[in-house]
């Protein structure tokens, strides 16, 4: 087995130094009287240090540079979601909201025969009487806050409160009763807020293709026409980026004027 042994140190006399030490090596620096023993240490002068517990433990300070900068909150956007009674403006914010959204749902009664149509197809029976409220967070620089509009046209007088602020809309359209949204395509026309109108395929399904709805609702080619489900979150997702992607259209062209 192979070993390396360690060198044969003489034995060292009482008094004496170790034949390792560094002085018998080495040899003393000029002056350094030979060491002896143990060296004790000169007794100390002047007062003696106080005596009790050591002082409490404090970090260092925060110089600032080295600091980790805080990052800026998100843009808050506001987004209506309008559209005629029934169309599912309700069932669009809820479906994409993070949070638990803030409802105005009151149960329709009897009064509301002939008055509150929610078509034959729907089993609708509360109804929006305020807002509706929701947010959705797109990335750490952009939050998108939506309003959801009352579809009755008794409640028209609120649009103007609700729309102060908003950066764009979504019109939401039910393909079988587009005469319910005239009144909300023609309210963003005149306030000159972009919108995208964005038809609600119920069942799956639409009762006339894209190209015959932008025809019947006389609107031009600058304005998104999109399907989408507002049942489904992703669907629901898609229809308001294209809402985003018209307002920001809308404020660089504007700032370039």
């Amino acid at each position: 087995m192979d070993f390396v042994r360690s060198p044969e140190w003489p034995v060292v006399p009482i008094g004496g130094l170790a034949g390792n030490s560094a002085t018998a090596r080495y040899g003393a620096g000029p002056g350094t009287p030979p060491a002896s023993g143990r060296a004790s240490a000169p007794p100390p002068t002047g007062p003696l240090p106080p005596t009790g517990p050591p002082p409490p433990y404090r970090p260092p300070a925060d110089t600032g540079p080295t600091s980790r900068p805080s990052a800026a909150p998100p843009v808050p956007v506001k987004i209506l979601v309008a559209g005629g009674f029934g169309v599912g403006k309700t069932t669009t914010v809820g479906a994409i909201s993070e949070i638990a959204p803030l409802t105005t749902e009151a149960e329709m009664t009897s009064a509301g025969i002939g008055v509150d149509d929610p078509g034959a197809r729907s089993n609708k029976t509360t109804t929006t009487v305020a807002m509706d409220f929701g947010c959705v967070t797109i990335d750490r620089s952009l939050k998108l806050y939506l309003f959801g509009t009352p579809g009755q046209s008794r409640f028209g007088f609120m649009w103007e409160d609700l729309a102060r602020g908003a950066l764009g809309a979504l019109v939401v359209v039910d393909s079988a009763r587009l005469d319910d949204c005239f009144p909300a395509i023609d309210f963003f026309e005149r306030a000159g807020l972009p919108f995208v109108v964005g038809v609600n395929a119920f069942d799956g399904r639409l009762a006339l293709e894209l190209g015959e709805i932008r025809w019947a609702l006389a609107i031009g080619d600058h304005v998104p026409l999109v399907q989408f489900d507002a049942r489904d979150r992703l669907s629901v997702r898609d229809a308001l980026l294209v809402v985003l992607d018209r307002a920001l259209d809308r404020a660089t062209r504007d700032r370039k004027a």
